[in-house]
């Protein structure tokens, strides 16, 4: 079945996100600089209005002087303001509009717990730098704990992957009634809808960076189509649904779809790039000319999205059985990760170092590069798999494409339930509209 495919190969889907290190002997990872500090947040107290006196009342001059031992009455006849006069009002003090200047305490549970879909990468780096250099980190469990900013109350991030014996998040959420907040592709909710039902929050990526990718050398496709009327062999992982979708709309030729792909490069690189394989823009195009020697050379691409398949990459999902009880603590952090996706891709250098670190000291197979973090945040803007979505919001889902989505799911995908509506996989009400690019 399609669906158990899909849920099998999750976290194969997700290695293919930064490259092949674990096959080849990766280059040594520069060792990262330490992340700047960042300067403390200004103060969100308003300026002190001083008052200005009352001005005194100008007194009618007299006629005759005064007699001397009248002056004193006189004076105070002028200094006493008018009985009816009002004094000056005082300013109110105006409440702070940044979303991060909240208290959390009394709202959400500590820590609050985001379980990943793989390791630390470019991706999450909006939830790292909610903690920046100031956590502490579980190496065995590749747990990252720390302060989250000064809201009252810690974050606690989760490494995916073999951390989880390759399990889909879906399947670690049902089990652990403690995680609050995971990484869920759209296709990977639908899915498991009847295991364990999820709801997006927040999309801090508005388009999936997946592509499918082939050497310049070799082919010079501008559509999905050219690829489905040549005779190169399309190379996947077992259970990618995009490729179940692009052979039911007639994109690609079933005989041309190869479920063989496990993350190596060997194939792409013996075969000369005449081979289509699917991969990551944010990564495998800077990984294959930069760290890939037996290849280094560019590679050409098409993202996934423009294919028609327009699912949400790593939504923010909390379990469906929560959402009410999680709803005060939505309310407020919803917004604080939308700020965190802007605040992230404007300096991405500082928690770029804290994920390299982290990376360096888990000492697994898994290995990150500095260009590589930077290319992949320039690429995200660039490609627009971070940014706005139709409106001037980041981080919000659009209605008509989550529509298409639920439907093209459900058709593709063999024994989902058939009365799931979009509205049950997604919500827009914790969003704070005023947060975009």
């Amino acid at each position: 079945m399609r669906r158990l495919a899909l849920l099998v190969a999750v976290a194969a889907l997700i290695a293919a996100s930064c490259g092949d290190d674990a096959d080849d002997d990766p280059q040594p990872t520069a060792e990262p600089a330490p992340a700047a500090e960042e300067a403390p947040a200004p103060s969100d107290d308003p300026e002190e209005v001083e008052e200005a006196p009352a001005p005194a009342e100008e007194a009618a001059p007299a006629e005759e002087a005064a007699p001397a031992e009248d002056a004193t009455e006189a004076e105070a006849a002028v200094e006493e303001p008018a009985a009816d006069a009002e004094p000056a009002e005082e300013m109110p003090a105006e409440e702070s509009s940044d979303p991060m200047a909240v208290d959390l305490s009394g709202a959400c549970p500590n820590p609050l717990v985001l379980q990943t879909d793989w390791f630390p990468s470019p991706e999450h780096g909006y939830a790292y730098r909610l903690i920046g250099d100031v956590g502490e980190l579980d190496t065995e469990n590749g747990v990252y704990r720390g302060p989250l900013l000064e809201t009252g109350i810690d974050l606690e991030i989760r490494a995916g992957g073999p951390y989880l014996g390759f399990a889909p998040t879906t399947a670690t959420m049902q089990l652990d009634q403690g995680i609050h907040f995971g990484y869920v592709n759209t296709d990977e909710q639908i899915a498991a809808w009847d295991i364990v039902p999820t709801v997006a929050v927040a999309a801090p990526f508005d388009t999936n960076p997946q592509i499918l990718m082939w050497s310049p050398e070799a082919y010079s496709f501008s559509s999905f189509e050219d690829i489905g009327q040549s005779d190169a062999a399309v190379v996947y992982f077992a259970g990618g649904v995009f490729i179940d979708y692009m052979v039911d709309a007639g994109i690609l030729r079933a005989d041309q779809v190869d479920p063989s792909y496990d993350g190596s490069p060997a194939r792409f690189v013996a075969e000369g790039g005449a081979v289509v394989q699917q991969g990551f823009a944010t990564s495998e195009p800077w990984l294959y000319e930069n760290a890939l020697e037996e290849w280094g050379k560019p590679v050409d691409f098409l993202l996934i999205h423009d294919s028609g398949f327009e699912i949400y990459a790593q939504p923010l999902v909390v379990r469906a059985a929560v959402l009410e009880e999680l709803r005060p603590c939505l309310e407020l952090v919803v917004p604080i990760f939308q700020q965190a996706v802007i605040d992230h891709y404007a300096d991405p250098g500082p928690t770029d170092a804290v994920i390299l670190q982290i990376v360096e000291d888990l000492a697994s197979f898994w290995v990150l590069y500095p260009g590589q973090m930077e290319y992949s945040s320039a690429t995200a803007l660039a490609l627009g798999n971070v940014g706005n979505g139709p409106d001037d919001i980041v981080g919000n889902m659009d209605d008509a494409r989550m529509e298409r989505v639920t439907q093209l799911l459900k058709d593709v995908l063999q024994g989902v339930p058939q009365d799931i509506e979009a509205s049950d996989i997604y919500t827009n009400e914790f969003i704070d509209p005023s947060i975009g690019f």
